[in-house]
């Protein structure tokens, strides 16, 4: 098996965690990502390139859904950051985990990724979410929604939210939208702040066709899974789907409803797949 390492070097937890996955993996075939590896002291590829079996992601959840717009790989994501809702290994699991991946005693988590076109452009497809909102403060948005070219909704709001299952648990949880096991195929389209408190989250089948429209265009940010932003003038006409790739997490122990307590549902105020 041959295994690449990717992460976050600027974090102040990486080179620790970082070298315990090295030292954990010692006589394996290791490959590292370029900058991963320069933080490390060792010679390493452009992620892009990077080939091999597992990539083990070293970071949080920022670092895996950066990673995952670069490449296809499975992913074992080992936490380094804060939360981690979609880091598999925590730091003290490292050792044994590392034996369990190098045994194959895993399976691989095939999850929906997000499609997005603006005006016939295809952009990166997101993991968790594409936000389109105000590109001004306290300034709202007339958004007009339809789906399967059908008009679905109107909502004047901040923004607005269309996520995967895999980000239910993210950003669009925090404005309302219900959590989706990942093993559904939907989509969510979610309200950010909107001026009516009927406005609520919509969860529609994968297979739709959602298309974004401004009403008396102004100007617009959307961001791809909290890590790219792309201005927009207002006018465009912003298509999502499902992509026909999937992000692939590398599982085990497999138990999302565990994760989500212990990590969503406890007291810790924080909110993942940013960090």
């Amino acid at each position: 098996m041959r295994i690449g390492i990717s992460g976050t070097p600027e974090l102040r937890n990486f080179k620790r965690v970082a070298n315990k996955v090295v030292e954990a993996l010692k006589g394996e075939d290791l490959v590292f990502e370029e900058r991963t590896a320069e933080a490390l002291g060792r010679d390493g590829v452009p992620l892009g390139k990077l080939k091999a079996d597992v990539l083990i992601t070293v970071g949080g959840d920022g670092t895996i859904l950066r990673t995952l717009q670069s490449t296809s790989l499975p992913i074992l994501g080992v936490n380094a950051g804060v939360l981690g809702f979609l880091t598999e290994v925590q730091p003290g699991e490292i050792e044994t985990s590392m034996a369990q991946l190098v045994k194959g005693d895993y399976k691989i988590d095939k999850r929906l990724k997000l499609k997005v076109v603006v005006d016939g452009k295809r952009m990166k497809d997101t993991t968790n979410e594409a936000v389109v909102h105000t590109a001004h403060v306290a300034k709202m948005r007339h958004f007009v929604v339809s789906v399967d070219n059908k008009p679905a909704t109107q909502m004047r709001a901040d923004g607005i939210i269309v996520a995967t299952p895999t980000g239910s648990t993210c950003y669009a949880m925090s404005v309302g939208s219900s959590i989706i096991d990942p093993r559904v195929e939907a989509l969510v389209i979610a309200p950010i702040a909107p001026f009516r408190l009927s406005a609520r989250p919509l969860v529609v089948p994968a297979k739709s066709s959602i298309s974004v429209t401004i009403h008396e265009p102004k100007e617009c940010v959307m961001v791809a899974d909290g890590q790219e932003e792309v201005f927009l003038t207002g006018n465009e006409e912003i298509v999502f789907t499902s992509s026909e790739k999937k992000a692939r997490f590398v599982i085990l122990k497999g138990e999302f409803y565990k994760n989500l307590e212990e990590k969503l549902m406890a007291s810790s105020p924080m909110i993942g797949h940013r960090h």
